[in-house]
């Protein structure tokens, strides 16, 4: 195997280890990544209204996407803690298909990227969404989540491709 082919998280014992970035240049890095929790239109109105039973959910989904990216390294084995710079999370409700769109946004100046923190960040608020409104729709899916957008770095810019459709 090339050393281009091989998988950086993995060392010549094929055993995994923690990737040295210390030789990396410090770059600005950014990382956009996004998801979707369906639900059923009931829900969604409930959420819209602000009657949901644990309270302000939108707020909390939130707060909880933003602690998340923020602590990614303890959560996603050999992720290199990082000082992010920003991490925002927007919520956007959605009536066809009915649910909340969730868009997370990472930044931080270092030697590696976002990418997992902003898929963390997005990963977490779903599920807050989903804990939050379980007592009104245990079918809610969670879904669609993916990097949408990824800039810095040795390896460059990249932007996913639209989403297909959904199939449901």
């Amino acid at each position: 195997m090339t050393k281009s082919s091989r998988l950086s998280h993995v060392n010549e014992a094929g055993e995994a280890h923690m990737v040295d970035v210390s030789d990396k240049p410090v770059t600005a890095r950014t990382a956009i990544a996004e998801g979707f929790v369906a639900m059923k239109p009931e829900t969604l109105a409930l959420l819209k209204r602000g009657d949901a039973p644990k309270g302000d959910v939108l707020a909390t989904a939130r707060i909880a996407g933003i602690m998340a990216a923020k602590r990614t390294h303890e959560l996603i084995p050999l992720c290199h803690p990082l000082a992010l710079a920003k991490a925002t999370v927007d919520l956007e409700t959605n009536s066809g298909p009915p649910g909340v769109r969730v868009v997370a946004e990472v930044k931080t100046t270092g030697r590696t990227g976002v990418e997992m923190e902003a898929l963390t960040a997005v990963s977490v608020t779903c599920l807050t969404l989903y804990d939050m409104l379980k007592a009104v729709d245990r079918a809610m899916i969670l879904e669609r989540i993916r990097l949408i957008e990824k800039s810095g770095g040795r390896s460059g810019d990249c932007r996913a491709e639209p989403a297909p459709e959904r199939s449901s």
